[in-house]
């Protein structure tokens, strides 16, 4: 929390940032907006639920993404200082890092270090794709990058850190393809020996965790049934939802389960994966993102079993995967935390994705959030 303080009440701003404590540097809006050509819509490369994020680059020629929160939102500065006192200690090859942030007047703002491929949603999963040829040898170190990052938050970090809101918008990449795991804004801080941690339900459709949308209780498990919805969409190359495929085939996680009931796992697997696809690797992929979905928070894998899975240091058993559900209706998750209370009863599961975005992606208001 001292960087946090230290950044909200800095009156002093140098004339390129300077480094406060927990090595974060301060910078006046004036840089920033400096930088990102007063944050001009040709340097916008995205927008969250928050501010938008904009490429900027400083005087020393250091390139940065800059997420402007909105000035206006209680729930903006709110998920300010909760990304600066969460993301500022903790450095991993798997997660973005943090190079500075601005609290001059009412502006919070957050800078970051720029990554030259934008996210695995606008790169992989949307409409248009990229240029970048995403072969399995890539996709791969992707869905084990990532695997590793979340292991770090949940049992390596102290208090262990629960992100909250995993999708594929939220992976970012750099020049080598290396996963960085962004946007902490709704991340918490587990507290030593606390199983959960009770909060307003907040996230993306499609990613979260049945359990979370119920009880607005948040576990480690609630990140992992969301990286299992994310590993099923890396292998498959499309989103969790796409109204646009016939009825049957809408959700990918539905449609997942159908074909490993009916022992045609591979008819999952991306077809545009051609050269150097390993066809059980994948189909090892596919298994456990069934097994990180399942409706038991118990039978969900800790992440560093996952890892080890992924990386064929351990089997997946199968004889335990069981049936993902997710909750029904996307309006009971809208609700205030009074209606959630008194509706809880009224909310089905079952064993298929009933959600009804109103686009063909899970996530697409945000093509790259930090």
């Amino acid at each position: 929390m001292s960087c946090c303080f230290m950044c909200g009440n800095n009156t002093q701003q140098s004339g390129e940032g300077e480094q406060g404590e927990n090595r974060v540097r301060i910078f006046s809006y004036n840089e920033l907006r400096k930088a990102t050509h007063d944050f001009s819509a040709a340097n916008k490369i995205g927008e969250g639920g928050f501010g938008s994020v904009f490429r900027g680059r400083l005087k020393d020629g250091t390139m940065v993404a800059v997420k402007l929160l909105s000035a206006t939102s209680r729930q903006g500065v709110r998920e300010f200082i909760n990304e600066l006192t969460t993301i500022s200690n903790t450095m991993h090859e798997n997660l973005i890092t943090l190079v500075g942030c601005c609290a001059e007047g009412s502006h919070r703002i957050l800078a970051y270090n720029y990554l030259e491929n934008n996210s695995l949603q606008h790169t992989l999963l949307g409409p248009g794709r990229s240029n970048i040829q995403f072969n399995w040898r890539a996709r791969f170190k992707i869905a084990v990058g990532v695997a590793r990052g979340l292991a770090f938050l949940h049992e390596e970090v102290h208090p262990h850190i629960i992100h909250r809101d995993i999708k594929a918008s939220n992976i970012l990449l750099d020049k080598d393809l290396t996963p960085k795991i962004s946007d902490f804004g709704l991340a918490r801080l587990l507290p030593p020996n606390a199983t959960h941690v009770s909060t307003r339900v907040a996230g993306t459709t499609g990613y979260l965790a049945p359990e979370y949308a119920l009880r607005g209780q948040v576990t480690r498990k609630s990140d992992i049934y969301s990286f299992g919805v994310l590993i099923l969409e890396i292998v498959s190359g499309r989103c969790n939802y796409n109204a646009r495929l016939p009825y049957e085939e809408q959700f990918l996680l539905e449609r997942t389960w159908t074909s490993y009931e009916q022992g045609h796992l591979e008819n999952i697997i991306d077809v545009d994966l051609e050269d150097d696809l390993d066809v059980e690797q994948a189909c090892r992929f596919l298994k456990v993102g069934l097994l990180c979905t399942q409706d038991a928070t118990k039978l969900r894998p800790s992440m560093t079993d996952v890892v080890r899975m992924l990386l064929g240091e351990m089997d997946v058993s199968t004889e335990r995967i069981t049936k993902p559900s997710v909750i029904s209706g996307l309006g009971e998750l809208q609700a205030s935390d009074q209606q959630r209370s008194s509706d809880a009863h009224s909310l089905l599961l079952r064993s298929s994705t009933t959600i009804e975005p109103s686009t063909s992606s899970s996530d697409a208001t945000t093509q790259s959030s930090l």
